[in-house]
Order: C-alpha cells, then structure tokens, then sequence
C-alpha cells in the first residue's frame, strides 16, 4: 500500500500541507548528496552524517529531518500550484557569491500538480540563462559576439545543473530540490531578478513569479603563485584548495581546459596566478606520487598576494636513470564529456603529464573524436613536449573493428591509419591482423587494461559469460591460479593466441606479434595470472604501467606507470624501445624496484638472459623504497580484488604496521619475501635463490609494483611448465568460444588458422 504523510512546509510565512512518499524523496536525496560532491561544492560532514541516517530510516520522520538540511541551502522556494501555475519565493540560505566564481544553491520544488517537465530559471541580469547540463567550457569563457554590445546591467551566469547524478526533469514528487549554479562578474552588493517556469504560460500572473535577490559578492583577490621543483626551479604542479565549508576552488563545475571540470585539483605554473575571496582555505600542494604532499592552511584577506610552493620528494627515480611513463592516456572521451565532444589539445595534455611529474605521456586517439583528434598525429614528439617531459600522440584500438577481441595500444606508428579508408569503420576485428600492420612499420604493441574478461570465476559462477562488472567477485586471489578465465571482455584476451605469433617487422625479420602486456589499471590478479602462464610456457612478452585516463580512472594522468632504465637521453622512441627490452618495472608511483639482477644481469640487457651450466644459487639484487601513509586505510587494503584502486600500496600493508613484503618470484610462485618498512627510505635488498631448472625470476610488492622478468636458462633448456602450458591450450578454446562471433566473415579464414597456430604451439610444447 502507497504510504504518504501530511508535510508541513514554510512559503511566504505560512505552512502547508504537501503529499510526500518517503523511498523516492530520500533516493533523491542520495543523488542530491552525490552531486554536490561532484560539483565540489558539498554538504558538510555532520549535514552528510544527518542525511545518511535519514536515508538509512527510510520513513516519514527522517524525510522531515532531511528537508530541515536541505532547506538551509535552498535560496529559492518554488511552488508549482494545482493549476500548474509557477511562483517563487526567497529560500533559507544567504545569498552569497563570488567575484569571477561559481557557487551552487539548491531550489526547493513544491510540485501540487504533479509536473515532470524541466524546470527552467532566468534572470534579466544573466548573460544567458543555461538549462542543460554543464558544457565542457565555462560559459563565461566564451568570447561575446563583437556585433552585440556588453551590457553592463548582465553581471551574472546561470544554470540549473541537470547532468548526471540529477535527473534533467522534475519527477512529479510532491517535494524535490534542484541545482542552481551562478556565476558573480562582480564584486559588491549586487540585485538580481529570478523566475522560474515549466514552460511557456505556466508563470504565475503578476508579480509572483519573481523574486529579487541582494547578493553580496564577495571581492576576490589576485593570488600569484610561485612554484618550483625540489631544485628551485620554476615547475607546474597540483594544487587542490578547499575552502572552509569544503567548497572546491576554483569552482569544479565550470572549468575549462586546461582545468578539467571532474577534477577537484587544478594544475598551475610558476608565475601563473588565480582568484580566490577574502576567507581561509586548506591547500594540498604535490607534483606526482614521488612528491610529499603539503597542506597548509592560507587566509586571503583583503588584499592580493603571493604563495610560494617548492616540491619535495621521497623518491626520484629519475636521478638513477629510470624514467617514469604512461603508455595509456586519451584527450576525448569517457570522463572528459558526458558526451563526447571534439577534446582538448595537446597543451592540456602536457601541462597534466609536468603537474603529475610524468615524463612520457602516449596519448593516445581512439574512437570518441577519432576524426578530429587524428589531426594531431604526427608520427614524432608533439611541439608541446617541453624536456623531459614528453608527449606524443599514437593510437589505441578502441571504437573500432577489432576492438571487439580485445583493445590494442599501439606505440610509436609511423602511420595511424590502417590502409583501406581515412576513419574507424574498415578496421580489422582479429587483433592479430591489426597487430601485423602495425609491426611491420617498428610499433611497440600490447593489449590494454588486460584484466578486462580474464577474471578467474568458478565455473558456476553466475558472473561467467557475462561482461566484467565492477564489484564481481573473485573466486581466487591466488597467484598462480589455474581457473580458465571466461575470456569475455575487451583485455588481453586474444593475446593468448596472439603471443604464439611471430610477425614481420620492418626489416622483414619475424618480431613477436605483442611486445607487452598493460598492467595496474586493472585488477592485479587478473593482469597478472595470463602474464605468468605465458612467460611459463616459454614466451618472454615484457609488461608496462598505465592509466586509461581518463576511462577507467579519470582521477589523474600517471595512476599507472613503467619506469624504464635508459643510458642515454630520454627520448619518446628510447623509452618505447626499454619497454620493449623489458628494462623496465610497472608501479603505482607509490613504491619503486630499481636496478634488479640477477648475478650480474641486469634487468632489459641482452635479453634479460642468465645462462647457467648447471643448477646453482644466484644472488638477486635490487634496491627497493616504498612510502604508505602513517594511518591504514582499510577501505582500500581489505577491499576485494576486483574494486577500486585496483593497485595501491595500501592494498600490500602488512597488518597496521608500516610495512610491505617485497617478494622474489620463480616461474610465478613467491618463494622468499623481505619485510620493508614503507617509510620512503630506498633501501639495498638480497635474496639467494637455488635454481634447479630453467626459469625466470622477478621481483614485486604486491599490488603496487613489479619488475620485468630476468630469464636464468640452465644447460640451455627453455622454460616449460606443465600446467601452465594446459591452461594455455584450455584458455584458446574458451577464448575461441567468445571471439569467433565477433569476426568479420572475411576474416574468419584467417582466425581460425590463427587459434589453431596457438593450439599447435602450445601442444608442442606440452609434449616437450
């Protein structure tokens, strides 16, 4: 039975009654929660503790309790009456905005007619008034049209923030809030004049659909900001600022680039400025997970001012040869627009890759914007690379053919396009055919987010056959584990057929078809158990960091990354060429496995090969840092494997100590492991390890680093493990049992010759 309550509501000094159901009023509150979190722009903590517990009571006494919350914000009451008629009365909250900023009020809504169309807002002092949802570029950007004259009386912006989490129409309930966003050119008192419609005739007659408005603008002051890095000089960096009520500046919602609106944190060079109002703020100030954030408390009163900022680090691995990239970075798509529009440019790219201390920054085009994006390629470093921080555009097959068997990442192309059309849709579907052009022209090539279809379910999980869901669990986190995965998603899934593969290369000489494996963007044991059976069955395929920004995390450039050791001067192409070596380690930038060898072999030279007569102990060398915060956080360690952070050094904390394990691995099995104290001390570490067998060895802290393998080849016998080599063989099948579907008529000849390769080489080396 529908279960409603009398509501009493204050409008115009009196009191009404209003029918409300408690489940979808509180629901809205969820997602009222929700956005003014994302627009930075949120309730306090004890307002938040309040609501919660509302939403948790779900009933009529806590729907009260909420709207007491939510009316103290409210800076406008509209009453929509049973004649459909619209008026609107001054709300609870102080009206009170920014010079040059954006600030967000929520209007009550009392619906007695049931409405569900949009709920429109205007002013005459606005320059425009906005009704959808946020733009990528802040309005007041926009350069005006030189025919038209500035009116000085339009000192104003407006919009109803109508983007997800909030619905863009009104939902007929009895009472709801909606998101007001405005915009001050000004500083002083400022009167405003606001009516709110459902649309055209539905304002109520005379003056009761307006409201004035007295706003005190406050005065924003210049802060110019001096940053350097830990040598002095001048750097871009990040700087997050919150002001007392936890308001984000500058206002998160209607940035523009180089500023991206689904950050909290901007990113600012020396000698750049912004604007802040009289108040005090908190400010976090770091340049890359190799830094020590900086908070500190700032009060901007009265008067314009300089900030001065100098990066510290606990860690530079850079100092030791090791340069840090990401192989897996987009400017268009997923979180940049809810729809995807044309991008930003390479100068956004770049100055996120300096503020992240992120030295190779491979952004990649792929299928949102490809045709506008395209343009940008160019087959070298772009102009915008400033050393040693260096960009350059490639591609990722992603919104294309061949995206369907898995999404490649391909590096360092001479050519983007894939002969036979100028855009997406003439692309191969078998990844192996996309992989052989781009071969043959030199490209660094792997799967990306590998994990993505390789989640070792039960066999009678329900999950299996299905698309990967955030938050579907595991039926193992062991490393090595034997369940055949479903292969079912866009990861590393053909490469089970395509590492069997050798390919031409440019000089006509065959070259592995995949170079490398992507890794930390995706759950580690998932990446990571297809990695392993595959090195022991003989195959030597290296790995590398990276991000998908901002896709699968849109949190920053630089989540994921490889550190590659270079002798010479970084360059775009050298550092492609270490991963391909396999001279590199992949890390979530929160700890650090530099120089590992074996012997004296080092890590990506000649080979990564140890060759032993006979079986042997072999000294294992490296030096290890790790840095963990001094508080667990158990919502990221005890999280499962398959939530986010997917990597984290937290995720390796042993109890609520300091400290990580760094492990020595053989053929994918941990067989010693050194305690570390994550204090950010880079400390000397060594194992010795008994070789019996032809084998490779590698190093990791789980979940937040790993090395590359170094392989140790005893009395020249090539590594092979048995049950590695069967589930190899059983993981064709089952891959072929999703994929072949998805193949082009055209080249189902092709696949299948390719499947049956793999199956052939894995037999053959089963039976050896």
């Amino acid at each position: 039975m529908k279960t409603q309550y009398l509501l009493l509501v204050w409008a115009l000094g009196t009191t009404f009654a209003t029918e409300v159901e408690p489940q979808p009023f509180l629901a809205a509150t969820q997602r009222l929660i929700d956005a003014t979190n994302y627009l930075g722009s949120p309730f306090s903590a004890d307002e938040i503790a309040t609501l919660k517990a509302c939403i948790q009571a779900n009933d009529a006494v806590s729907a009260t309790k909420a709207q007491a919350v939510l009316d103290a914000h409210a800076l406008f009451q509209v009453t929509i009456t049973p004649e459909q008629r619209v008026k609107v009365a001054a709300g609870a909250a102080k009206p009170i905005l920014d010079e040059s900023g954006w600030r967000q009020y929520l209007v009550r809504v009392d619906n007695e007619a049931g409405v569900t169309a949009k709920l429109v807002g205007s002013s005459p002092q606005a320059k425009e008034a906005y009704v959808k949802g946020s733009p990528p570029v802040a309005p007041n950007a926009q350069p005006r049209d030189p025919g038209q004259p500035a009116l000085s009386a339009r000192w104003l912006d407006m919009q109803m923030f109508e983007a997800p989490p909030m619905q863009a129409d009104l939902s007929g309930l009895g009472v709801e809030y909606r998101i007001i966003q405005l915009y001050s050119r000004d500083a002083g008192k400022r009167d405003a004049t606001f009516s709110f419609d459902t649309g055209q005739g539905t304002q109520d007659l005379g003056f009761r659909n307006e409201v004035s408005v007295l706003f005190d603008c406050q005065a924003a002051r210049e802060v110019k900001l001096a940053i350097t890095d830990e040598n002095g000089k001048p750097c871009i960096a990040e700087l997050l600022i919150k002001d007392a009520a936890g308001r984000i500046y500058p206002s998160q919602i209607k940035r523009h680039a180089p500023d991206f609106f689904f950050h909290p944190q901007i990113y600012r060079g020396d000698g750049e400025g912004l604007k802040l109002p009289d108040g005090v703020y908190d400010i976090t100030f770091r340049r890359g997970p190799e830094s020590i954030a900086e908070s500190r408390k700032v009060t901007i009163a009265g008067k314009n001012t300089t900030m001065e900022f100098q990066v510290k680090r606990w860690v530079d691995p850079s100092k030791l040869g090791w340069w840090s990239g990401d192989h897996h970075i987009h400017a268009a798509g997923c979180a940049h627009y809810s729809v995807p529009t044309q991008g930003v440019h390479a100068p956004d790219m770049a100055r996120h890759c300096m503020g992240e201390d992120l030295k190779i920054g491979a952004n990649l085009t792929w299928g949102p914007c490809f045709d506008y994006q395209k343009q940008f390629f160019t087959g070298a470093e772009d102009k915008e690379s400033r050393y040693p921080f260096l960009l350059r555009y490639d591609v990722e097959v992603s919104g294309f053919g061949s995206h369907k068997s898995g999404h490649l990442c391909l590096l360092k192309l001479k050519e983007q396009m894939y002969p036979g059309g100028d855009s997406t849709a003439h692309w191969p579907t078998l990844c192996l055919n996309t992989l052989k052009w781009a071969k043959k022209q030199g490209a660094l090539t792997g799967p990306a987010h590998s994990g993505w279809g390789l989640q070792p379910l039960a066999e009678n999980d329900p999950a299996r056959g299905q698309q990967y869901k955030l938050g579907v669990p595991s039926a193992t986190d062991e490393l090595p584990n034997y369940i055949v995965p479903p292969f079912n998603g866009i990861g590393a899934c053909e490469y089970i057929v395509d590492v069997t593969h050798m390919v031409e290369g440019p000089d006509g000489k065959l070259v592995p078809a995949v170079d490398f494996l992507s890794m930390v963007d995706t759950p580690h044991t998932w990446e990571l158990n297809i990695w392993y059976h595959t090195l022991n069955a003989g195959f030597r395929t290296r790995i590398s960091g990276e991000t998908d920004f901002p896709c699968i995390y849109g949190e920053r450039v630089g989540l994921g990354r490889a550190y590659v050791k270079l002798d010479g001067k970084l360059t775009y192409d050298s550092w492609c060429e270490g991963i391909r070596a396999g001279r590199a380690y992949v890390s979530d930038g929160k700890s650090h496995l530099i120089d590992f060898k074996a012997n004296d072999v080092e890590l990506g030279v000649n080979g990564s090969e140890l060759k032993l007569t006979k079986p042997a102990t072999v000294k294992v060398t490296v030096k290890a840092a790790a840095l963990l915060d001094q508080q667990p956080r158990p919502e990221i360690k005890n999280a499962p494997v398959g939530q986010k952070p997917f990597w984290d050094i937290e995720r390796a904390r042993i109890g609520t100590s300091r400290e990580v394990p760094v492990e020595l691995l053989v053929n994918g099995e941990s067989v010693a492991k050194q305690n570390m104290a994550a204090d950010g001390t880079t400390r000397d570490l060594t194992f010795d390890v008994r070789v019996e067998k032809s084998c490779w060895l590698a190093l990791r802290i789980r979940a937040s680093s790993h090395t590359n393998p170094i392989f140790v080849i005893v009395n020249d016998k090539p590594i092979r493990e048995k049950r590695s080599l069967e589930w190899c063989l059983k993981s064709v099948d089952q891959c072929w049992s999703q994929k072949e579907a998805l193949i082009d008529p055209k080249e189902h000849a092709d696949a299948v010759a390719a499947y049956e390769h793999a199956r052939k080489m894995y037999r053959e080396r089963l039976a050896e």
